[in-house]
């Protein structure tokens, strides 16, 4: 075929015919466009929960209502395909005296095949300094959390060009300094939604690369997630003891798979999985996901920079304070965008992944069984040592299957999951066969008779 010919049928070629990469998706992130989103967080001067909801250039409510409009522009620019809503609450709390209204901002790109499938971004827009009550002192919020929020609306901006078929939805969350407010007010509007969450990607404090003690680290990312579930019963406490499961809450099997897609994508960023909820003693807009039952995990830097962060704008012997644009690193939040954005199309890519469970208790063999995953092509079998991180063997076995069995491996030694693969072969994360394994919400087993 000549060059013209072949210039003439991509010409012709449906644009939905062309599936770019998840690796080419994330490409089209810009580092101009992400340092432009957090100039115009600054520039709003405080981004305070408590800060005024009517002032058109200052405050939180300026705020939300300018990434409305970046939302709104972009589902323009897609012919319509992101929904715009906002919900809300009204809270009063040790951090919120007076009755408050806390409002989420939130773009959903509904999935041609599941549109009930979700996977979310999101990022807290609110911003703070030392008092966390100072509701009038310029708080810039440049990395804490202008680089998260800048995260979403990049996502929104790269992956609006595309469809999928699960759906995504990006969120802008107001009130994570005083309570983690947004991030409930998101997770209940979900359920009331009846959305199946297969992920919720938390990115707060994504955009420096050095820390107060001048120790520096750009080629690492952090993400955080729960072991044992955060919607545990005392149930499915005893049935983990017996069974295990205390290192495979979905929330950690989404940790390995952004870890592994991080190595295949060759951003120069590598995942240290965080075996924790959140940093010691602290806690993310995550955290009301995964106490519902859906799984969520929290991207941050490698390395917190404590003077720049939940601090008032001073110098002091020497020592600048302070959230301000100039503290942060650019290129490695472009890096960290482009893994949440990889991340985000290979999630809504792959089918869910499947409920899975094992038996083999007093046998030399170990069966595997699943329940099947709308779309999927193929399963992969997976399995580790009981003490091992991460997953270190695999068995494909057709779409048409629903159970295998493992001659000679007893189950008392290894840890097992099923993954799905699509046709185009995108792969699933991880679902862990054990107790509180599936990415639904944890319910004990129906009684037996």
């Amino acid at each position: 075929m000549t060059k013209f010919a072949l210039l003439l049928a991509a010409a012709i070629l449906p644009v939905a015919a062309i599936a770019a990469t998840p690796q080419e998706i994330a490409d089209d992130v810009s580092e101009q466009q992400l340092r432009g989103t957090v100039e115009k967080l600054v520039s709003f001067g405080t981004r305070h929960t408590l800060s005024s909801q009517t002032d058109p250039k200052r405050g939180i409510g300026a705020a939300l209502r300018w990434a409305e409009d970046e939302f709104d522009r972009y589902s323009k620019a897609c012919g319509g395909c992101l929904t715009i809503v906002t919900p809300s609450d009204t809270v009063t709390g040790r951090r919120v005296p007076n009755p408050t209204k806390i409002t989420d901002v939130v773009a959903v790109q509904r999935g041609t095949v599941e549109p009930n499938r979700v996977i979310i971004i999101q990022g807290h827009i609110d911003s703070r300094v030392t008092d966390v009550m100072d509701s009038t002192a310029d708080a810039p919020g440049a990395n804490d959390d202008g680089s998260g929020t800048a995260a979403v609306i990049e996502a929104a901006r790269v992956l609006s060009k595309h469809k999928f078929p699960a759906t995504i939805v990006y969120a802008a969350l107001m009130g994570e300094e005083q309570g983690l407010l947004g991030g409930k007010v998101l997770a209940d509007y979900a359920k009331a939604q009846g959305w199946q969450v297969e992920a919720v990607l938390n990115n707060d404090i994504i955009g420096n690369s050095c820390g107060s003690d001048g120790y520096c680290d750009d080629s690492h990312v952090r993400v955080l997630s729960e072991g044992v579930r955060g919607d545990w019963t005392k149930e499915l406490i005893a049935a983990q003891r017996s069974r295990g499961g205390f290192n495979d809450s979905p929330s950690r099997n989404i940790s390995r798979f952004v870890e592994g897609l991080a190595d295949d994508l060759g951003l120069g960023l590598d995942v240290r999985q965080i075996w924790r909820t959140d940093r010691f003693g602290r806690g993310g807009d995550h955290i009301a996901f995964q106490e519902i039952g859906f799984p969520a995990v929290r991207f941050t830097v490698a390395v917190e920079d404590y003077e720049h962060q939940h601090q008032d704008l001073r110098t002091e012997k020497g020592i600048k304070y302070g959230d301000t644009i100039d503290e942060m690193d650019f290129p490695y939040l472009a890096k960290v965008t482009k893994l949440n954005v990889a991340a985000l199309a290979a999630l809504a890519r792959a089918p869910m992944p499947p409920a899975s469970e094992v038996e083999g208790a007093v046998k030399p063999d170990t069966t595997v069984s699943w329940q099947p995953a709308p779309g999927a092509a193929a399963y992969i079998i997976r399995w580790r040592p009981t003490n091992a991180a991460s997953w270190e063997n695999s068995l494909r076995v057709p779409g048409t299957a629903t159970s295998h069995v493992l001659k000679g491996i007893r189950v008392d030694d290894w840890v097992f999951g099923v993954s799905s693969v699509s046709e185009d072969g995108y792969e699933s994360p991880v679902a862990s066969a054990v107790p509180g394994g599936a990415f639904e919400p944890w319910a004990p087993p129906a009684a037996t008779q």
